[in-house]
Parts: structure tokens; sequence; C-alpha cells
């Protein structure tokens, strides 16, 4: 008898000797036997005559389901369905759905030489599995060689001999065709794709292409949007110089995912730089940006931390709204974390928000970073901001060494869950020549009309001694005299005259008691005042004014210094 007929019986795949284990089976044997062996006892309790004749007369008869043609439901399953049987797997049965799909197989065989398609999709390992331990399997969605999807379950089945012994296990493959989901599935994954790539793009678009370099700052930044997985995020950071000497810097993270977030982080971006150029001190700044972020969309907030460095008083002035502490490192590798004064984030209004310091001595460093560096799922987030600390405290070189390497120790990688922006700055400390190209010198203004004469004086002589070109040293001295008058005639005491020189400007700076700030305007012909700033303007490379943190103000203007090969 051929091998074939072993496992098929007049046309008949014979599942009376083939049975899967599934959960029941055995239970639902054993009830159809008690109910064919019951004996019918009317004296206990039994349903009386009439009604189980009426039972039996209108009931239609049901077939056991071993007395079901299986073969012929099998043949019009339209899933694939397959029976190999022994350690080797040989074929006892395909139906007709799976011959349409991968073409006659020959039963008895192999089925490693007679199922290649099977090899392909790496099945026979698994197939392997269900009959030593008895379990089905399923694996979803795996493309076969006839370029369509499926999914296959695999289930054991073991064939009783007329003993009521097991004489061999077998496997029942079961494949549902399930192409039309999973091209529905890489279309969505391509549409994420293609939001990814464009929410990336805005992200990366909205952030600063280059970072202005301040006279006394070096400063690096990075950006990581978060893996393949993860919406992109809203993280940003800049860098805005102020005039005068002073450098704003700015970090900050859209708690929404997605081209939404990204499209809120440009605005307040922008409305920070729109801030900026007033001048203010961070606490107000953040105070305006608070009201703002609630109009742009009140169903997000935002964290942000503001900072602004002044070189003439060696430390960092910040605010921030929610953000993490600023972590500062000395020259000697001692790091403080300036974790005062920090409010809510932006978008949640009713806050008085307010400023802090930390110094930032030459030779220092600071960094500035968003969540993604330092949160983890399975961890703390102070750990994450102590791990860092140690990190920097390590951390030599320059700003962007720094940064490369504190991104490392974090353990970002392309696949980071999250987005990570950083920002580093470093305050050098100038020795040598270098040294020479950053001085300062400073001068009270004490008394009444004599005040003015003495301030350029004292200019000229400082202009000289720092062998500015005589063209320089004559329009420094002019504009201090402006500046200085104009303390005199709309200030109050105490006032002071600053003169700052890098590698690259002259700065001079006047500063008074009186908080009302001067304003360019148009003098008339006969007007005896009005003058003074509109000279300065003219002359200038750039000029402003703010109010200082005590009350007053300090108005000051800067000459750019021709570049030396």
């Amino acid at each position: 008898m051929p091998v074939a007929d072993d496992y098929t019986r007049q046309g008949f795949v014979n599942f009376t000797r083939w049975s899967a284990r599934l959960p029941g089976t055995q239970r639902r044997a054993a009830a159809r036997t008690m109910q064919t062996a019951s004996p019918d006892r009317r004296g206990e309790g039994s349903v009386p005559a009439a009604r189980a004749e009426q039972l039996t007369d209108d009931a239609p008869s049901v077939p056991a389901v071993d007395e079901l043609r299986v073969r012929e439901v099998l043949d019009r399953v339209p899933s694939l369905v397959a029976l190999v049987h022994g350690a080797d797997h040989r074929i006892a049965y395909v139906n007709d759905a799976y011959t349409t799909a991968f073409g006659a197989r020959p039963l008895g065989e192999r089925a490693r030489e007679a199922l290649p398609e099977l090899d392909a999709l790496g099945l026979f390992p698994l197939l392997d599995q269900v009959q030593r331990s008895g379990r089905p399997r399923t694996v979803k969605s795996r493309k076969a060689p006839d370029g369509r999807c499926y999914t296959f379950t695999c289930t054991p089945v073991a064939q009783d001999d007329d003993k009521g012994g097991s004489d061999g296990r077998g496997v029942l493959v079961f494949a549902t065709d399930v192409t039309d989901h999973a091209e529905a599935a890489e279309r969505l994954r391509a549409s994420e794709r293609r939001q990814r790539e464009t929410a990336v793009t805005l992200q990366r678009s909205l952030l600063p292409q280059e970072l202005e370099e301040p006279d006394d700052l070096r400063i690096a930044a990075t950006y990581h949007p978060g893996g393949t997985e993860a919406a992109v995020g809203g993280d940003w950071y800049d860098v805005i110089t102020l005039g005068g000497g002073r450098t704003a810097l700015v970090i900050g993270d859209v708690m929404g995912r997605g081209v939404r977030a990204a499209a809120v982080m440009g605005q307040l971006r922008t409305a920070v730089r729109a801030y900026a150029r007033l001048d203010l001190p961070p606490h107000e700044v953040l105070q305006l940006l608070d009201g703002l972020a609630g109009e742009i969309d009140a169903n997000q907030i935002a964290t942000c931390a503001y900072a602004v460095h002044d070189p003439n008083e060696g430390k960092l002035v910040y605010a921030s709204a929610g953000h993490l502490p600023i972590l500062v490192r000395d020259e000697n590798g001692t790091v403080l974390r300036a974790d005062e004064p920090t409010g809510p984030p932006l978008g949640t209004g009713g806050w008085i928000h307010s400023s802090g310091s930390v110094p930032l001595s030459p030779g220092s460093t600071a960094v500035l970073y968003t969540d993604g560096l330092v949160e983890r799922r399975d961890a703390d987030l102070d750990e994450g901001i102590a791990a860092l600390e140690r990190a920097l405290s390590g951390a030599t070189g320059t700003p962007q060494v720094v940064c490369d390497r504190l991104v490392r120790s974090a353990g970002v990688t392309p696949d980071h869950d999250d987005d990570v922006a950083v920002l580093v700055l470093q305050h050098p400390a100038r020795t040598g020549p270098e040294g020479e190209l950053f001085r300062n010198a400073a001068l009270e203004l004490l008394g009444g009309v004599e005040a003015a004469p003495r301030a350029r004086a004292f200019a000229s002589g400082v202009l000289t001694s720092w062998r500015f070109p005589a063209d320089l040293h004559d329009l420094g001295v002019l504009a201090t005299s402006e500046l200085v008058a104009n303390s005199l005639q709309h200030g109050t005491p105490p006032m002071r005259l600053r003169l700052r020189r890098t590698d690259r400007r002259l700065i001079i700076e006047v500063t008074d008691g009186d908080d009302h700030l001067p304003r360019r305007r148009r003098a008339e012909p006969g007007d005896e005042s009005g003058r003074g700033i509109a000279i300065v303007a003219t002359i200038a490379s750039n000029w402003g004014c703010r109010r200082t943190p005590g009350g007053g103000k300090a108005v000051w203007c800067e000459f750019a210094l021709p570049r030396t090969r």
C-alpha cells in the first residue's frame, strides 16, 4: 500500500485516528459517550413521555464531528492547511487552497524536500518545537515565496493506533492569508515614517542653523531626534547675543509630539528671540512666554530655561519654567547644580517667575539640556541628573568635545526613545597674548560738571593704552562724552563708566540710578538737546539700553574692531 494510504482512507483524512489535542476535546467526547450510554430513567425526574416524544420527533439529526466528511470540509477552506507526521515531517495531507498557492505536493514525502516554501519561511524549527513541547505556536505575517503574507498556526496532533496507544506525532499547519492586512500595515508604517521625516525636517529647520558666537563664550550644541519608533518632540535651544558683551542662552522642551509640537516650538523660539531683544531680566522673559504659550496652544505646555551671561559680572543669571537644573563645572572640576528658583511649565499661568544666579567664572563650563538626556523608564530622574554631574566633572576639552562626551555617557543611541538637546558653554580663562585682547576699565562718575571732562580724559588714556588707531580712538572718546552727558542730564547717581575690549569690538557703557530708558528721536533745528543718542547711534556699530536689576539703567554702544590677519 502506498505511504499516502496510511494517512488517508477512502478519500478522507482519518481524523478518527488523528486527533488534535485541543482544550475541551476530551470533555466533549466524554459527554457524547455519557449521552449514548444513559438509560431512560422515567422514575427519576425524567422528561414526561409526551414531551420527550415531541423533542425526538422535531429535533433534526446532528451528525457528530467524527462523522463529517473532513476532507471535503478542509478542501473548501480558503485558508492553507497541511498535515505533516513524524520526526522528518512527512506530508500526510494538503488542502486545495495550499495546492493552489504552492502547487501539488506528493503525500508521504519529507516536507523539507517537498514543501520548500516552509523552509523558505523558516518554519521547520517551529515544527520541531511544537512536536517536542506538544503546544501550539503561531507566527504572524510572514511573506511566502508566492509574494503573499500568511499567519501560520502550528498545532500538535497525535495518531492513535488500534490498541489505543500512540504511534507517532504530527503537526497541523494552518495558514491564513493576511496580505491585505500586511499591506495596510506597511502603508501605515510608511505614512508614519513620512510624518516623522516631516516632523524631523521641520524640527531641524526651526533650530539654529549656525550658533551665534559671543566674544566671551565658546558654545556647542547638539540635537538627536528620537528613534524611528518614537514621535519627534519639541526640544529646542538658542544662543542670542544681546549687545554690550551680554549673551542669552535658551533651552526648552514642548511636551507634545510630532509636527504640532515642532510648530509650537518654532513659535516659542521666535517669541524668545523677540523678547530677548528687549534685554529684559530672565524671569520677565518667561513671564511673557507663559502668557503666549497658552495662546498658541492651550493643550500643550513647555518647559524652558532662559539664562543671561554678563562677562563683567562673572555669573549666569537665569530663570526656569519647569525645566531641569543648569549644571556648572568650575575650573577645579566641582559641579554645581542650579536648582532654584524653578516655576511651573509655560502655559500653566498664574505663577510669578523669579530669577536666580550661579557663578560662571573664567575656566567654567555650563550645560543646559532636555529630559531625554537624563530620564529613563527604569530609573529615577535624580539618578540621571547625578550621572550627568559625574560625567561633566571629568569632561574636559572644547565645548563640542564635552557635548559629545555627555551624550555618549548618557547612552544616547539612534534608537533612543526621546529627543535630546544639549547646549554647552565655556567661559575660557585667557592668559598671555590672548588675555591682552580682553581688557576692562571702569570709572566712578562723581561730582558735577567736571565729571564729563574727567570721563573724556579717562577714555582717551585707556584707548591710547590699548593701542587703538586714531580714528577709532576719537570715535570712542566722542561716544563716551555723549553717553556721560546724557546720564548727567537725565540720570541720577550712582553713575559709572565702563570700557571693555574683546578681540572683536570695543564696548562703552554708562550706568546710573534712573530707570527711564532713553530713545533715539529726531531733534528739531532749534532744540538744544536730544542729539546725543542720535550721534551715538550714527557713529557706533550698535547701541542699546536696559534696566539693571537693582534699579536704574545701562546705556551702551559698540564699535567693531578691524580684523587682524
